[in-house]
């Protein structure tokens, strides 16, 4: 799965980059300032998947030494780089396309009219090539080129309206209507990029049901200290306190772990930390004194 996000981000870079180029010669020969401030957010874009290629990649290492968790992180840290830039393309969209609300341009709406649709069709051909990522970096990216088909395609219902009554202020104003749009986008993806490095616990994790469901087993008497965390908004991770009656024997024991580790693995986590303790053990953690399943609060120690 890694090596296949790697390949369509590596696919969605050169479509990108060469669109980008085609994209400024064209916008230049038509004089539309959507389409030039679009070629360098595009441009921008190829640099952060170009980026985005690189941590990904890096994010297929297997833990070592230095990175004990392993490298999936990088993968989150190219969704923010990617994200960012993508933010910061939009800031200079608004702010070149705004003068020419107020003296408005002529445009060459035949030149516009062919780009829309050369631009649709290669955004839709690299969107297509990361619309099943599973990454927050893949998702980063296929969310650029997802909104650079409605740009297009946006560009091209314009273009036609601008051609038959001729009204170039449509260009720009065009401009910042997507620009915005992009930008509700970016923050949606920032937030969901931020709780992954703050280890919040993941949205689609129920620490109640977890709890209720490892409890039906009549030799454990109770669970504290979870964590619950994700490394790259894919891969789940929990460590738990499990305590057992005093009269456990060894195979008591070694049933109780097997039960919690399938339990695990039906909700979905990849890598589980289970530390055992009998009733009247006393764990000395400062959160075991804390009622994790109806705290906001949920991290780890390393």
């Amino acid at each position: 799965m890694k090596k296949k996000s790697t390949q369509n981000i590596m696919t969605a870079f050169l479509l990108n980059f060469i669109f980008s180029i085609i994209e400024l010669i064209g916008g230049l020969y038509t004089n539309s300032i959507a389409i030039i401030t679009d070629s360098l957010h595009d441009f921008g874009d190829s640099l952060s998947i170009a980026a985005s290629w690189f941590l990904e990649k890096k994010s297929e290492q297997k833990p070592d030494k230095e990175y004990t968790y392993g490298y999936g992180r990088f993968s989150v840290l190219g969704a923010l780089i990617s994200t960012m830039f993508l933010l910061v393309t939009s800031i200079i969209v608004i702010y070149n396309a705004i003068p020419r609300i107020i003296n408005p341009e002529e445009v060459n709406y035949d030149g516009i009219l062919i780009l829309a649709v050369f631009g649709a069709l290669i955004n839709g051909l690299a969107a297509y090539k990361t619309a099943k990522g599973h990454s927050l970096n893949e998702k980063a990216i296929n969310l650029h080129l997802l909104e650079d088909v409605i740009g297009w395609i946006a560009v091209l219902i314009t273009g036609i309206i601008m051609k038959i009554f001729d009204i170039p202020v449509l260009d720009p104003i065009l401009s910042i209507l997507i620009t915005i749009f992009i930008l509700s986008r970016v923050i949606i993806n920032l937030k969901k990029i931020f709780e992954v490095f703050l280890e919040k616990a993941p949205e689609d994790i129920d620490i109640k049901s977890l709890k209720k469901h490892i409890l039906k087993n009549k030799d454990i008497k109770d669970i504290h200290h979870i964590h619950v965390w994700t490394m790259d908004g894919s891969n789940k991770y929990i460590m738990m306190h499990i305590k057992i009656g005093e009269d456990a024997k060894k195979k008591d024991i070694i049933a109780v772990k097997s039960y919690i580790k399938e339990e695990l693995i039906e909700h979905g986590f990849n890598h589980s930390t289970v530390e055992l303790e009998f009733e009247n053990e006393e764990c000395l953690n400062y959160e075991c004194n804390v009622e994790t399943s109806t705290s906001s609060h949920f991290g780890h120690n390393h």
